[in-house]
């Protein structure tokens, strides 16, 4: 909608465009007397090229007029004069509505067939794996590329591991509502507690929680130490992780955002903070089921089409 002021402006660029084309066409197609015959001329070039004066054909003009009428029709019916919504009361996002309610309606029966299926019945049907791979492609590849395979902050999804749980009520839980995964900032408390070396001590623990059979050296210990004071609570005394916090397990070599030295540090000191968006508004049931199910064929090729035991993260 635009202001009175710019409202106004448009009506005048309007009524002086199309009166102007009215005035120039009626002014320029009447004779006037003096003027002479249409085949008269005084302009004669090399002795045998002349210029007559004949006005344009009847047809023509009339052609001028239909358009300037046409044209005060159309700013009539249709919402193009100001802000007046013309008699139509047509507007773009009407139109956009009634096109996006007859595509919804093309893909609630193309989908239908696949309403309410488990994601891992789904995943050994080939076209349901087709449909699941183009939507997948359409709208998860941006985040978790277009092998899945994902980045630095976004998980691989053709593996067995899974942060938030592995079976298919859970993987469908993670495309339908999403996920929120917050790491707090450790960095300040952990000083409090030991110094700045501290969050480097708990670093060392942390490594060495995935070599159980490993003595654990000087700095461990004192992570140890903190780390059961403080991150105990959520990734549990093993280190396992807790799959109903979306906190991961500690003693594998699957890192989100890095397994170096300084990539867990960052992630002890400032935290981390991932969100997997819900695709429920965006995409509807049906149509998410259709993603997790290709999702899940990716991780279990042997195994679709049938139950299979839950993943370990």
């Amino acid at each position: 909608m635009m202001s009175s002021g710019w409202s106004i402006y448009v009506m005048a660029l309007i009524v002086l465009n199309i009166g102007g084309c009215a005035w120039l066409l009626w002014w320029t197609s009447k004779r006037r007397p003096g003027d002479g015959k249409p085949e008269d001329t005084s302009h004669v070039w090399d002795g045998d090229i002349t210029e007559y004066n004949k006005p344009l054909p009847k047809w023509w003009i009339n052609l001028f007029w239909i358009t300037i009428v046409f044209g005060i029709g159309y700013f009539v019916w249709f919402p193009g004069f100001g802000n007046l919504p013309g008699i139509s009361h047509w507007t773009s996002q009407k139109e956009q509505a009634k096109e996006k309610a007859s595509y919804d309606a093309t893909l609630e029966e193309t989908f239908a067939p696949f309403k309410g299926q488990s994601i891992d019945v789904l995943a050994g049907n080939p076209e349901a794996v087709k449909l699941g791979r183009s939507i997948f492609n359409n709208t998860c590849a941006t985040c978790h590329g277009s092998s899945a395979k994902g980045a630095i902050g976004y998980p691989n999804l053709t593996d067995q591991e899974w942060k938030w749980g592995g079976t298919p009520d859970d993987v469908l839980q993670s495309v339908l509502d999403g996920r929120d995964g917050v790491m707090p900032p450790w960095g300040p408390v952990l000083t409090g507690m030991d110094g700045e070396n501290a969050v480097d001590y708990v670093v060392a623990y942390v490594h060495a929680l995935g070599q159980p059979d490993k003595p654990l050296d000087f700095m461990a210990v004192k992570g140890k130490a903190l780390y059961e004071g403080v991150c105990v609570a959520c990734h549990g005394p093993d280190g396992k992780g807790n799959q109903q916090l979306g906190a991961p397990d500690l003693t594998d070599s699957v890192w989100l955002y890095g397994g170096s030295n300084a990539a867990i540090h960052e992630s002890i000191a400032n935290g981390r903070h991932g969100i997997m968006p819900p695709h429920r508004p965006i995409l509807g049931e049906t149509r998410s089921r259709l993603a997790a199910a290709y999702v899940w064929s990716l991780s279990h090729p042997g195994n679709t089409g049938k139950m299979v035991a839950p993943a370990t993260k």
